[in-house]
């Protein structure tokens, strides 16, 4: 549980406790280069925030190695435009990924989801965190790598618009939702890109089973 309380004090600050504390719940992030760099900062930092410890990994990278992020925007085109972004600092072997001792699993957006899901491990680790029922949160591009994994099954799922015929190919349902809004289906919580992170975090945080409150 995490809770933040407002006291009466001018100067004093809010407080969190609850059993997310740091240390006490970890969570992994999927990721690689060119991810989408709102959609990795963002919710690493949040979810960091809220007392996770939050690690991230990509396929054939060691912590304190970088991946290059890419910033997607939506500028009046028919499709998204691409700049280049930060470097991310990875913090996490990813050979070394037990999923036994995280809690939840994120995938971010971006151009990563496209070739990391060739890796068997990505698509291995996946299907465990799903086996086990932990709550799973994929982003914009994230859920190519559930389809992938061939978790999506008659089952709900967000994700970039131009990403919709896939999930339907997987035997998912593609559920149209505005762009700043999440869905949830059992442990799956999907958005169709960065402007849904208040929405999607918050949604990803009540399946993880915190309480935020002010």
């Amino acid at each position: 549980m995490v809770t933040a309380k407002k006291t009466t004090a001018a100067k004093a600050p809010a407080k969190m406790a609850g059993t997310a504390k740091s240390g006490s719940k970890k969570l992994l992030f999927l990721v690689g280069d060119y991810v989408e760099d709102y959609e990795v900062m963002v919710p690493f930092q949040a979810l960091m925030m809220l007392g996770y410890q939050v690690e991230a990994a990509c396929p054939d990278k060691k912590a304190g190695e970088m991946v290059r992020t890419a910033i997607h925007d939506f500028e009046g085109d028919q499709t998204y435009s691409e700049k280049r972004g930060h470097n991310f600092a990875l913090n996490k072997d990813f050979d070394t990924i037990d999923t036994a001792d995280y809690a939840g699993l994120v995938i971010p957006g971006g151009r990563a989801p496209e070739y990391i899901r060739l890796n068997k491990r990505v698509l291995e680790i996946v299907r465990e965190f799903d086996k086990a029922k932990k709550p799973i949160a994929a982003i914009c591009h994230g859920p190519l790598v559930l389809v992938a994994a061939g978790v999506l099954k008659g089952r709900t799922a967000s994700a970039y618009p131009a990403c919709g015929p896939d999930v339907g190919c997987a035997g998912g349902k593609y559920a149209e939702i505005p762009i700043d809004k999440a869905v949830v289906d059992g442990n799956l919580v999907t958005a169709p890109a960065w402007p849904a992170h208040p929405d999607w975090i918050a949604k990803f945080a009540a399946a993880l089973g915190a309480k935020i409150s002010i």
